[in-house]
């Protein structure tokens, strides 16, 4: 009896507490459709993740709460994008934190917070940072490459006219390195004219009044020989690296970039590995840093977009039927009676019959209406990649009989007509199929095929029952904004049909009409309509220093350079500073002030400003 009874009561605690259980979720889920229909989607998010929270199994509440958390976030990322046009960074920032706070997956969201946070950044360095403070530049590091280092790094300032070794041993006697020349190199007479200048700069304005080339063989000594493609090719350093690409997801696109690179830089030792997303490039330290600077602007992540598409079938059918349905035909005739017969009989002559009328049924008056509606909703999301086709079938897949197929007789017996016969499917229902092109100023171009077909009957062809499909087709590319609703096609069929059934010339008088006669007037309408509303869900991320125009050298040979850093403040006011020679010949001045930028390998510039490949101007 005990255990009964505390049976008894769980049972009783369980029935009530069910129900409660189930009605958090279910008032929590209306409460979030109501605030749907108003467009309130932060309220809708709310209610809808405590309706999947509270019964997590409900896919009803699952999906509505996936949906929801999705529109909200866009709805975040949207504001957000408004006020960085308006130049409203701070609140831009919290929107697109809210953004990412309700949809941690929406890669848009995530983008757009990182982009926010960097300019907000960049304002405050701008705004804490002295006017006079110049832009240093960082050197990128190579590793074990040789670099040469002077023992002076002091600015030069040479006035000369001599042989281009004299020059060349000039002005590595001033900067503490030792020269050494191709027994090859033929020196020509040039006239050097340089104030303030570094040791780097100096060697190239003579290499490139001589024609010459030189790179470091140590880090105290150069070798100058003549500038040709095949001495370069003998004597240029050559370094070797191994790129991960993070976005290329074929082979083909591995390669792709692989000629992107074959094509700009020159690089004619590159090596796939396309298990690994990688390739090996060989060359000099100048192509590695143009190189990766190429790689890091093409190796994108692909843009991304969900399409909502709203496919909206609306029928309305109206019948009315008003008058009398009179009799519009009769029969007579004659039928022999039992006594005229027996007269018959016994004479000749004249014979009785009976004449029969036969009268139609009763008379009817109709006076109806009918007015019916039907609406047929679709209403699916595509995610898709950048130019790739994304293809949605929502319906039945139908037999269509194909071949060579006609009844036959062999042999007395029948001969099936399905026996040279094949068959394909055709995809009957709502078939989608769309190619976005996602454009940088959220923009989407959308190539579209958007069908809606159903069986409409059935049709005999050569002893096969053949289906007959009736079909809504829209083709067509528009480009549109992201957010925005469009309605891409509306297909309206109108027909109307009226007839009358009664008898002539009195069925025409008005009124009394339908007293002699009675009239049908059916209409039907059938309107489908596609509306198409896309969100970006990745956008091309393309930074300042992706627009960075920088100089790689000239046709024939990839030289970057990079801004020299700025000269150090002088220690007080009343420092002095050594006059510049004026006087023609090796002598140079050396200001006291100067620090000069060390050269690269190959005496080539290295890298620009703030570690980023390739220097401006």
């Amino acid at each position: 009896m005990p255990n009964r009874q505390l049976l008894a009561t769980l049972m009783f605690i369980g029935a009530f507490s069910l129900p409660a259980y189930a009605d958090r979720g279910s008032s929590a889920y209306k409460h979030g459709q109501k605030a749907e229909r108003k467009k309130e989607y932060d309220d809708a998010f709310t209610s809808y993740k405590q309706a999947y929270t509270a019964v997590p199994n409900n896919p009803a509440y699952l999906g509505a709460y996936t949906r929801m958390r999705f529109m909200a976030s866009a709805e975040h990322v949207h504001k957000g994008e408004l006020l960085v046009k308006s130049g409203a960074l701070t609140q831009a920032l919290a929107e697109f934190q809210r953004a990412v706070e309700i949809d941690t997956s929406s890669f848009m969201a995530q983008q757009e917070l990182r982009t926010t946070a960097e300019l907000l950044r960049r304002q405050e360095r701008q705004r804490l940072a002295p006017k006079t403070e110049p832009s240093t530049g960082k050197a990128v590091e190579f590793g074990e490459i040789l670099e040469l280092k002077p023992l002076s790094e002091a600015a030069i300032t040479l006035h000369l006219t001599v042989n281009s070794d004299q020059a060349y041993k000039t002005i590595c006697k001033l900067a503490g390195i030792n020269v050494v020349f191709d027994p090859d190199f033929r020196p020509q007479k040039i006239t050097v004219d340089l104030t303030d200048v570094t040791l780097r700069e100096a060697l190239d304005m003579v290499r490139l009044q001589s024609k010459t080339f030189w790179r470091p063989v140590l880090p105290g000594t150069i070798f100058v020989t003549s500038d040709s493609p095949a001495k370069r090719k003998e004597l240029e350093q050559n370094v070797m690296k191994t790129f991960y690409l993070k976005n290329v997801s074929t082979p083909a696109e591995l390669q792709e970039a692989a000629n992107v690179v074959r094509q700009m830089i020159d690089v004619n030792r590159v090596q796939l590995l396309a298990q690994q997303d990688a390739m090996i490039l060989r060359g000099t330290p100048d192509q590695m840093v143009l190189a990766e600077k190429l790689l890091a602007d093409i190796d994108k992540p692909k843009s991304e977009v969900v399409i909502d598409v709203a496919v909206m079938q609306v029928s309305r059918d109206r019948l009315r039927t008003i008058g009398m349905a009179v009799p519009t035909s009769t029969s007579a005739a004659l039928f022999p009676t039992a006594a005229a017969a027996a007269s018959a009989a016994g004479s000749a002559g004249f014979q009785l019959s009976n004449f029969v009328i036969a009268q139609p049924g009763a008379v009817s008056f109709s006076f109806l209406a009918t007015d019916s509606n039907s609406k047929i909703i679709q209403n699916p999301q595509i995610r898709a990649l950048n130019d790739q086709k994304a293809t949605l079938r929502i319906g039945d897949r139908v037999p269509i009989a194909t071949g060579s197929f006609q009844p036959g007789i062999v042999g007395g017996g029948g001969v099936s007509p399905l026996v040279s016969t094949q068959f394909q499917y055709l995809d009957v229902g709502v078939n989608i199929d769309i190619t976005p092109h996602i454009h940088s100023n959220q923009e989407v171009t959308l190539k579209m095929a958007l069908e809606i077909s159903s069986v409409t009957g059935t049709q005999s062809i050569g002893g096969i029952t053949q289906p007959i499909i009736g079909q809504r087709r829209v083709d067509l590319e528009t480009r549109v904004v992201d957010g925005d609703v469009n309605l891409l096609g509306g297909i309206l069929n109108d027909s109307e049909t009226q007839s009358m059934s009664g008898y002539p010339w009195v069925s025409k008088i008005p009124l009394l009409k339908y007293l002699f006669a009675q009239e049908n007037k059916q209409r039907n309408e059938n309107e489908v309509i596609f509306a198409i509303t896309p969100h970006i869900v990745r956008a091309k991320d393309v930074t300042e220093d992706n627009l960075r125009t920088i100089e790689v050298g000239t046709g024939s040979a990839i030289e970057l350079r990079r801004k020299a850093p700025a000269p150090a403040a002088p220690a007080s006011d009343h420092q002095a500073v050594p006059a510049k020679s004026q006087q023609s010949g090796p002598q140079a001045s050396v200001p006291s002030t100067a620090v000069p930028a060390p050269p690269s390998p190959g005496g080539r510039p290295q890298a620009g400003p703030q570690g980023k490949p390739g220097g401006s101007q």
